[in-house]
């Protein structure tokens, strides 16, 4: 998930929610206005939507020698 910022400035913070014993209850964005305490610390990274998708296509596509590379590790540790 990636910080998202709006064409306004707003940035569109993932933040996840987990129980007591760490199990993951769900994934949410949360809008940060300019202005907001921690706005400066989310901006750097943040990326127009247009960027994001981008990333998410690029990623689409040219993820098979990473998953390949995944498998055979997942393999060796279910070996081990």
């Amino acid at each position: 998930m990636y910080v998202i910022r709006l064409a306004d400035g707003t940035l569109r913070v993932p933040q996840s929610l987990s129980s007591e014993d760490g199990r993951l209850i769900g994934n949410a964005y949360v809008d940060v206005q300019p202005g907001d305490p921690d706005y400066e610390q989310w901006l750097p990274e943040s990326l127009t939507e247009e960027e994001a998708e981008l990333r998410r296509r690029r990623w689409e596509e040219e993820n098979d020698e990473l998953e390949r590379e995944f498998l055979a590790f997942k393999a060796q540790q279910e070996d081990a």
